[in-house]
């Protein structure tokens, strides 16, 4: 097994490109979103379809800080949890 904390630090780790759904629904949902954006691009503006793409990069940007926060959490959880059982008192 190689080591997690060397993989992390020499960049073969990238947990946020490990995570994907296993949610059924994940693909349909993906692909209904994408079929209302290219209905957008039609209907909207040059100016508009801009704005649009302002907002969907800013709600990517949101959604990494979000994983961001999730995985921390979720480490520091996991560590707390593991201090919990290996206490011997």
């Amino acid at each position: 097994m190689k080591p997690i904390l060397e993989d992390l630090y020499l960049g073969r780790l990238y947990p946020l490109e490990q995570i994907v759904p296993q949610n059924p629904e994940y693909h349909s949902v993906n692909q209904k979103k994408s079929d209302l954006m290219k209905i957008l691009e039609i209907k909207l503006s040059a100016e508009d379809n801009q704005t649009l793409e302002e907002i969907l990069e800013l709600d990517c940007e949101a959604s990494v800080m979000e994983a961001y926060a999730s995985f921390e959490y979720g480490v520091k959880l996991g560590l707390l949890l593991m201090l919990e059982v290996m206490d011997t008192k």
